[in-house]
Parts: structure tokens; C-alpha cells; sequence
């Protein structure tokens, strides 16, 4: 078990994972290890890069999701995704990410999202579908392949912009 947070049922969204002692914004809640690499996205996978998915080891998967979560990604050595504290967690406080902030895609969370929070989008998308002023908020808390990703988006969508021409 990772020292600092458990997993606990929660009231309303099953598991989740809950500290047990407070940690400092810049504070790693949970290293990630990567278990199996995947030959294609699944609900508990994790995308690694642009075409890649895989199972963490340990207790990533139970983590919810949120739209003003207090928990952001860091890409550790190893490729796996590192839990990092985005501002101060108190103890017993629920552990939260957004899931945009390692996919780019969602495709299996169709419905209603129920994180409960005042910035709640609605539904649970991927970094695709982010407002750019939540992808400026979380600068330095999501996987960089995801912005190489937007990045790459924009650069085609810009080269297929039509030019005014004036003869």
C-alpha cells in the first residue's frame, strides 16, 4: 500500500481513493508503474502516447475523476503516470484527477458526469474537448503527449484554413 492515501468506498461514486495525510501542492500522492501495455483503449486504461494504452499497477485505476480535481499527472521515467498534488490535500480528503489529463479521447464514459463540482463540464471528455483556459489551468499537470497531441491538431487544422486571395 502507498504510503499517505487508501482506498475507501465512497458515498456516491464506488471506490475512490482518500489521503491520509495532508500533502503539499508539488506533493507525488502515488508513483505509477506500468503493468501491461494494451493494443487498444479500454475504460481502466491509461493512455501512454499518441496510439498507445496500458494498465497501471496499484491503485490508479480506482482514483475518480473530476472536473476541479485536486490531483494532476506527471510522465516519471518509466512512462507511467505519476500522481501529483495540484494544491494543498488535506487527510481524509478524496484524491481526484481529470481524466483529460491523460486522454485525449473518451470513449468510455458516455453519460452524465457526477463529480458534483461547481466547474463541472457534464460529461467527462478528453483533453480534445478542453476549454483552453482548463488547459492553461492545468499546465505542468497533464501527460506532455497530450500536447503535442492538440499541437498537431491545430498545425493540420491551420493548414487546411482556407487563404483569402484577392486578385
Amino acid at each position: 500500500m502507498t504510503s499517505g492515501i487508501e482506498l475507501w468506498t465512497t458515498a456516491t461514486k464506488g471506490d475512490g481513493i482518500f489521503t491520509t495525510k495532508p500533502f503539499a501542492a508539488g506533493d507525488t500522492l502515488l508513483v505509477g508503474r506500468i503493468e501491461k501495455k494494451l493494443a487498444k483503449n479500454h475504460s481502466h486504461a491509461s493512455q501512454i502516447g499518441e496510439h498507445e494504452y496500458a494498465f497501471h499497477a496499484g491503485l490508479i485505476s480506482k482514483f475518480n475523476h473530476s472536473c476541479d480535481p485536486n490531483c494532476g499527472i506527471k510522465l516519471n521515467a518509466q512512462g507511467g503516470h505519476d500522481f501529483v498534488a495540484m494544491r494543498q490535500i488535506k487527510a481524509n480528503e478524496e484524491a481526484t484527477f481529470d481524466y483529460a489529463m491523460r486522454n485525449f479521447r473518451i470513449d468510455h464514459f458516455p453519460g452524465n458526469c457526477t463529480c458534483g463540482e461547481k466547474a463541472c463540464r457534464g460529461s467527462i471528455t478528453g483533453w480534445r474537448d478542453l476549454p483552453e483556459v482548463r488547459k492553461e489551468h492545468y499546465s505542468g499537470y497533464v501527460a506532455p503527449y497530450l500536447i503535442a497531441m492538440d499541437a498537431e491538431k491545430k498545425r493540420s487544422k491551420d493548414k487546411r484554413t482556407p487563404v483569402e486571395v484577392r486578385v
